[in-house]
């Protein structure tokens, strides 16, 4: 057994492991806990398998991302595990367990049972790779091959905002997203808000701007700027902005608006919907990835901050 060989073999061990604790915790925080490294865990497969893009994506929206969410719904949820509530009986448990098991078996055997080679568009993508002058085939499918997609992808992260501000009583509506965060000027927390956001920022930028040619792009450049955004006020050296501001609003719709602009422009100057003509494909997708950028990183952060608790002062 080689060393890659017994590596890989390990990783999956481990993932198993992580999955089946996680299942198995019973509280809440601990489940969470286990979810966060089960993600983590992931991110490596990904980088195992040559997919540095799906695994950026993975450390950044499945396991961060998601993780904080979870993070503080369980937070939220703590107090009222400390009542003691009945769970679900044995023979529940073994029916999930079974309907669990017979799915992951199907699962191995409709990929065990895939023809070699697999059916692929793997080579009609990089023979029309050209087209766009992108060098980084993940976001040359993304933007061009799944364009519709992709633009759908980021209406959805608006209706997700839209259905957290809708928890907001009508007393708060147009208000500051969350608590106000306050923490020791002199702390740790402040220390890193002022050290880290420039350089996230950078490394934000950067991964945006190397996303055409590189791994990256919108969505992992995005959800950099929206950690270092969140990190500045956890640490209470600002504030999360009023929804009602409508400079805010704006940011949260350039990205779908530029993209629906382009893909009309399509009409127009190339084929169809969101055809992008040859001569300007590039520079186009460029626009799109910078303003999805904007509209990616307000809203993750918006979505982390929470609906509306405090009236305008």
């Amino acid at each position: 057994m080689t060393m890659a060989m017994a590596l890989d073999s390990g990783l999956a061990v481990v993932v198993l492991a992580v999955a089946g604790w996680t299942i198995a915790a019973r509280g809440t925080f601990a489940a969470v806990v286990g979810f966060v490294s089960y993600g983590l865990l992931l991110t490596l497969v990904w980088v195992r398998l040559e997919a540095v893009d799906v695994a950026l994506t993975e450390a950044a929206i499945g396991s961060g991302l998601t993780g904080a969410l979870l993070i503080g719904a369980a937070a939220r949820l703590r107090a009222g595990e400390a009542s003691p509530v009945e769970g679900p009986g044995v023979v529940l448990r073994l029916e999930i367990a079974v309907l669990s098991a017979t799915v992951a078996v199907a699962l191995a055997i409709a990929v065990l049972l895939l023809p070699d080679p697999a059916p692929t568009l793997a080579p009609a993508a990089a023979e029309n790779a050209t087209a766009t002058g992108l060098g980084n085939p993940v976001t040359n499918v993304l933007i061009a091959f799944r364009a519709m997609d992709t633009l759908l992808e980021k209406v959805v992260l608006a209706l997700a905002l839209v259905g957290v501000w809708s928890l907001a009583p009508d007393r708060v509506w147009g208000g500051y997203p969350g608590p106000r965060h306050r923490s020791d000027p002199h702390g740790v927390l402040a220390f890193f808000a002022r050290l880290l956001p420039p350089l996230g920022i950078v490394v934000g930028i950067y991964i945006l701007w190397a996303g055409a040619d590189h791994p990256g792009g919108a969505f992992q450049g995005g959800t950099i700027l929206a950690a270092m955004w969140l990190l500045v006020m956890m640490a209470g050296l600002t504030d999360a902005p009023p929804v009602s501001r409508r400079w805010l609003r704006l940011v949260l719709i350039v990205g779908p608006v530029v993209f629906l602009v382009v893909g009309l422009g399509g009409l127009w100057l190339g084929d169809a919907f969101l055809a992008y003509p040859a001569a300007h494909a590039k520079p186009l997708i460029l626009t799109i990835e910078f303003a999805m950028t904007l509209t990616i990183a307000a809203t993750l952060g918006l979505l982390l901050a929470g609906p509306p608790e405090r009236k305008l002062s």
